[in-house]
């Protein structure tokens, strides 16, 4: 079977050696690329005509096959020149940069009568069907759901290694050349297949968290979530950012246990059973066997529709967030996230996404092109601390960190967050609550805030569902919770809205210690911590300076600062609380002396202006001012 070959370098040099292996099979007669390859690159094959016109040199050696181990974008178009000049197609994965482009393919091969085999070598095991004949038996019960973790380290010549490595786009060309669509594209094709949900209509929807630690356009940390027809899920996470490499797999949990396919090795486990290996397919082999006899292709591009789909949800996301420094190790030729491995296989046996994990660095905010906060979802908290989201580290853009998380002196601070000591009876500062005429005590009292969902992200902000409730007991209050970070002409700005929606069906009630006796102590609302130790702390407002003048005050603005930073805190709706002597921090007043009760929604918006130094109260103004208008704007 006469074939040419397109694309001779990267990929394209493994085609070469599996060539050579069949040798009788097959009879390389043109090599189709931008320059001719090295002669020693051809040792064994013969001398196939080189040319850089893929149709003119199919049809001058009467090639029946085509192979294209191409970049990316230039699959769509060489299958179609190879379909038109009359070769069957053996295209590398991913099928294609686009859906669009994959439907040009799929119709093109339909009319033209012809093959167009996709190079998902893992689709031609017979692990996979086997899988599947354990999942139809009941072996492991209903299934529950589908996780995927890969862990692979890259050096930094891996995202150098041509024009179009590691870019989504090039030149104005959907590329979409990152973790999940190329490395580990065959992580996601092989959980699809388990899942038996391989032709487009079969996806449902797509969940993506896209990252990059190197410094690239692309993701080199992703994480999906795929919902199939079937309803079942598929959670995809890889990284490329690993100390070592892993082996990656596919886990196929069931109510009565799970399976693990290590698709690379075409290994299944069942529960601990002993593994078993199943042998795999040549797909050119079976691409010359459909030819000559008809039998079945094993990867008929059809089959890779779903995976096209997984594919378009990734190129038409937002651009991957920047994962900050902080959590980069650069000693070695490659990044390095520390950690990482554990947290890719977290989300394949949780079935979560990153930000589900409340992994920091998977919701970072990001102004002026650096990451100037990070904020965590879930935090592993005892429940005397009332674990609730919060942002930390939040910094300058100089890269001074301005928020605390379970300091000494509080261990239940957490950076800067929402945080109320008494709403309808339930705590959710942490901490001791104060009883009236007794004084702080142990209560068994304390809720959690629950994040639900974001419902809008991106690398500014979010927006968040969470559930404020009591462990065991039905929700108080669901908070809509909007996040935004902005460059200012000196520093940034961050925009913090929450909206707590009463489900109790009554009136609901929130209280401070001051409700309760405590004089000054009227805390409860936004809050934030700021850290210890800062040297020679000063606060101030436009008409009164000193933490006693600036305590329980209304100004519109108050300013805590040190030598290397300056806070601006702005609102409109209820009066300050204030600490510096004994520890600093700002937070609102809900309830400074009167407790608050609501029928339907309590809703507040507070803005912090964040600047490196010390700012006089002329700049802060003026700062405050440029914040809200660019919050209007």
């Amino acid at each position: 079977m006469r074939v040419v070959l397109a694309g001779t370098r990267g990929f394209g040099a493994h085609y070469l050696e599996r060539l050579r292996g069949l040798t009788g099979v097959v009879e390389l007669v043109g090599v189709c690329d931008t320059s001719p390859p090295d002669p020693e690159a051809l040792h064994g094959l013969g001398a196939p005509e080189f040319s850089t016109d893929l149709a003119s040199l199919i049809k001058r050696t009467g090639a029946r096959i085509a192979v294209l181990a191409t970049p990316i974008p230039t699959h769509a178009e060489l299958t179609l020149a190879a379909l038109d000049a009359g070769a069957h197609v053996l295209v590398e994965k991913p099928t294609a940069a686009t859906m669009a482009d994959f439907e040009r393919m799929e119709r093109a091969a339909a009319e033209a009568g012809l093959a167009c085999q996709v190079g998902f070598q893992s689709l031609a095991s017979a692990a996979i069907p086997a899988v599947r004949e354990l999942v139809d038996s009941g072996a492991i019960g209903r299934v529950t759901g589908i996780g995927v973790a890969g862990s692979w380290p890259r050096p930094a010549s891996y995202f150098t290694r041509s024009a179009w490595a590691g870019r989504r786009r090039l030149d104005g060309v959907d590329v979409v050349d990152g973790a999940l669509t190329n490395p580990f594209a065959h992580a996601v094709a092989t959980a699809l297949a388990v899942a038996g949900a391989e032709e487009r209509d079969a996806v449902v929807s797509v969940e993506t968290e896209l990252f990059h630690a190197n410094a690239i356009e692309s993701d080199d940390t992703s994480a999906v979530r795929v919902t199939t027809a079937g309803g079942t899920p598929i959670v995809a996470a890889v990284t490329l950012c690993a100390a070592g490499r892993d082996e990656p797999y596919v886990v196929v949990h069931g109510e009565r246990g799970r399976i693990r396919l290590t698709y690379t090795l075409d290994e299944v486990q069942v529960n601990d059973e002993p593994v078993r290996r199943f042998p795999r397919h040549d797909l050119l082999v079976n691409l010359v066997d459909h030819i000559r006899t008809g039998a079945d292709l094993l990867v008929p591009i059809a089959r890779t529709g779903a995976f096209m789909r997984v594919m378009e949800a990734i190129r038409v996301a937002p651009d991957p967030l920047p994962i900050a420094a902080g959590h980069q190790d650069r000693s070695g030729d490659g990044v390095v996230l520390p950690g990482v491995a554990e947290v890719v296989e977290a989300c394949a046996e949780r079935l979560e996404l990153f930000s589900e994990l409340g992994v920091s660095w998977a919701v970072p905010l990001v102004a002026a092109g650096e990451v100037v906060a990070e904020y965590v979802t879930r935090p592993e908290l005892p429940l005397t601390e009332s674990p609730r989201p919060y942002l930390h580290p939040v910094r300058t853009l100089g890269g001074t960190v301005v928020t605390e998380v379970r300091p000494d002196d509080h261990p239940h601070h957490l950076g800067a967050g929402v945080a109320v000591t008494d709403l309808g009876g339930r705590n959710f500062w942490g901490g001791r609550t104060y009883v009236r005429d007794r004084g702080p005590a142990w209560l068994d009292d304390h809720g959690v805030q629950r994040h639900v969902a974001f419902t809008g992200r991106d690398g500014s902000g979010f927006a968040e569902t969470l559930l404020w409730e009591r462990p065991g007991e039905d929700p108080l209050v669901r908070e809509e919770r909007t996040v935004r970070a902005v460059a200012l002409s000196r520093g940034w700005a961050l925009r913090f809205g929450f909206a707590l929606h009463n489900l109790t069906g009554a009136p609901l009630t929130v209280r401070s210690s001051a409700t309760k006796g405590r004089a000054g102590a009227g805390y409860g609302g936004f809050f934030w911590r700021a850290p210890a130790g800062s040297p020679e702390l000063r606060v101030f407002s436009a008409s009164a300076e000193g933490e006693r003048e600036v305590h329980g005050s209304r100004a519109p603005w108050l300013a805590l600062s040190s030598q290397a930073w300056t806070l601006v805190f702005a609102q409109e709706d209820d009066p300050w609380f204030v600490r510096v002597a004994e520890y600093p921090g700002v937070g609102t007043a809900l309830a400074w002396d009167t407790p608050l009760t609501f029928e339907d929604v309590l809703a507040r918006e507070v803005t912090v202006v964040v600047a490196d130094g010390r700012l006089p109260a002329g700049d802060v103004a003026a700062l405050v001012a440029e914040a809200g208008a660019a919050a209007t704007g």
